[in-house]
């Protein structure tokens, strides 16, 4: 007998698998593309709920701002990246503790903080960290150099940083890294580091005092005629 012609082919698994592979990856994708555009609380109150997707987007969103407020305070980037690390694990161990009446970023900072405090305080920060590269405190009048001068300026009080601020303890280095570099208020400073309000301004008050010491001891030529906040 004549092979039957016309009829379907052999059974193929592949071709039948293959749509729903790529409609599972699709639907992936837009999973992420939605969790993307959730708002920093919404994504701590899933993850709290133990949604890895979301705790991994936040983790993915929020590791620049704090490499970078850890780096400030132990002064590497290395470190910073290393205090990083322990802040998200400490975030994952205490997800459930995060309460969402209150600003993440403060309950992240000041997890970061710690740590951060705490990396310093070990033999081998001190050892490593020259101080953070940041701006020291802006003069407060108004000034009339130009954009090329100022940044100049700021160039030369991030380099006199760099030398003097091991001077200052890690409480202060903390509060004037929150107050002068991330802006953060006077009332949020103090939860972050878990102080009173008065407590973080009398850090900041000595910090700029000894600031201005060191600065007066080492290079007396870069005060002259210039008031520092």
């Amino acid at each position: 007998m004549a092979p039957t012609t016309g009829g379907p082919g052999p059974y193929n698994r592949q071709e039948e698998t293959f749509p729903e592979t790529m409609e599972l990856v699709y639907s992936e994708r837009l999973e992420r593309q939605g969790v993307g555009q959730l708002p920093d609380r919404e994504l701590a109150v899933r993850a709290r709920g133990g949604d890895m997707l979301c705790f991994e987007t936040l983790v993915s969103r929020k590791t620049p701002p704090v490499v970078s407020l850890a780096r400030r305070i132990v002064g590497n980037t290395e470190d910073a990246r290393d205090v990083a690390q322990m802040v998200f694990l400490r975030v994952w161990k205490e997800i459930h503790r995060y309460d969402e009446r209150y600003s993440l970023n403060t309950w992240l900072y000041r997890i970061a903080t710690n740590l951060s405090i705490d990396f310093l305080r070990s033999a081998r920060s001190r050892e490593r960290a020259h101080g953070a590269t940041l701006h020291l405190v802006r003069e407060r009048e108004e000034s009339t150099v130009d954009g090329a001068t100022r940044s100049a300026e700021d160039r030369e009080l991030a380099r006199l940083f760099e030398i003097v601020s091991d001077k200052l303890s890690e409480k202060q280095k903390a509060a004037f890294v929150l107050r002068e570099m991330e802006d953060c208020e006077t009332k949020d400073i103090a939860e972050i580091l878990g102080c009173g309000e008065s407590t973080v301004r009398n850090h900041l008050f000595n910090a700029r005092r000894i600031l201005r010491k060191e600065i007066a001891r080492l290079y007396p030529e870069f005060l002259r005629g210039r008031t520092l906040a």
